[in-house]
């Protein structure tokens, strides 16, 4: 039987999901237009859920170079040779623990990089390696590269994302072999990993990703999605609910927020019943969504304390949401606010109407 999933990755087979095959085919059509971009929002916003979905989705027609950067560590990042030799290690993994087929020469140049002495290794090497594999490939490769985050103060990165650039640059101008599609998730929007890196002046020009596609794509699950979840969960458990009217109960309270949508059905689903309900039938009303939601704001969760910790990391961020959440006010939109783009990257506001 399924159950609604709150950790990790959610299986189609195992987690009750809302349907994201629209989603998907919007991510596909910029891959396919040879867009370089950025997925970012929130923590447990899905990012790892639908990354995989895409992942075996392109499978079908790319080659898709999937690498997880939460696997390298931070001394990893401490010049570009040691930066390039943790990266074709990553790739190397890929083939000797994941079955991940990649061609004879193009392991054993990314083996003799790995073996190099350090002081010998270019990041363009790197590069000339994908260069080659790219060129000799039956198929486009896609390069997807998931918690960039942890790539955040390093100047190596940048100068990683600079090689992705001049690649696409070429690539438009002269047909040179290069990547058809760049994909960098994380919570981070990779054009904000520089404020801390470089000096104040310098935080707004001169990114090396200025090459990349606006990602507008919506990352929340709308009404009609929680409903055909619900709508799944009824036909096997026959509570005689409402899935339309409780559907919009927790569309009206989360704003679509992927976690915070799973866990009211999870509570619903498993900790209400016994114990505050004596039935599913009791459960699954609009009071069992009002209790549920008192029983979140009551958890000390992982969600709360990551959001809290950008807070305490940033306290100029809260002189606007005290604005919105203790005054009430409506703040107008403003797309070039530092502050907005922040509070936006990290989940806390949306645009309503230009407020």
């Amino acid at each position: 039987m399924k159950e609604f999933n709150t950790t990790g990755l959610c299986i189609p087979s195992k987690h009750y999901m809302v349907d994201i095959s629209g989603r998907l085919e919007k991510i596909e059509a910029m891959v396919d237009a040879g867009k370089y971009f950025t997925i970012h929002c929130g923590r447990q916003y899905g990012k790892t859920t639908t990354l995989a979905a895409l992942d075996h989705l392109l499978a079908e027609r790319y080659f898709v170079l999937s690498l997880d950067f939460q696997s390298m560590g931070y001394e990893q990042y401490e010049n570009a040779a040691v930066f390039s030799q943790a990266m074709a290690q990553l790739i190397l993994d890929l083939h000797e623990f994941e079955d991940v087929s990649i061609p004879e020469d193009t392991l054993d140049a990314l083996e003799e990089l790995v073996r190099a002495e350090p002081s010998q290794v270019k990041m363009a090497g790197l590069f000339r390696i994908f260069k080659r594999w790219i060129k000799q490939s039956d198929v486009p490769l896609v390069l997807l590269i998931d918690e960039v985050d942890s790539a955040a103060n390093n100047q190596v990165f940048l100068d990683f994302l600079a090689q992705l650039r001049q690649g696409f640059l070429s690539r438009e101008a002269k047909g040179t072999p290069a990547f058809q599609s760049v994909i960098l998730a994380g919570v981070t929007d990779v054009r904000h990993l520089k404020e801390k890196i470089r000096p104040e002046a310098q935080h707004k020009v001169n990114s090396p990703w200025n090459i990349a596609a606006n990602f507008d794509i919506d990352m929340r699950l709308s009404e009609a999605g929680i409903r055909g979840m619900l709508d799944e969960y009824e036909t096997d458990h026959h509570t005689g609910m409402d899935t339309g009217r409780i559907a919009g109960q927790i569309a009206a309270y989360t704003g679509g927020y992927p976690y915070l949508v799973s866990r009211i059905c999870q509570i619903l689903d498993r900790e209400m019943v016994p114990g505050r309900f004596a039935d599913p039938a009791s459960a699954w009303t609009e009071y069992g969504v009002d209790e549920a939601v008192k029983t979140i704001l009551s958890e000390d969760s992982t969600l709360f304390g990551s959001l809290m910790g950008k807070l305490e990391n940033s306290p100029e961020l809260n002189i606007q949401l005290r604005q919105i959440l203790l005054r009430g006010e409506a703040v107008s939109w403003l797309a070039d606010d530092w502050e907005q783009q922040l509070l936006r990257m990290y989940g806390f506001i949306r645009n309503n109407q230009g407020k």
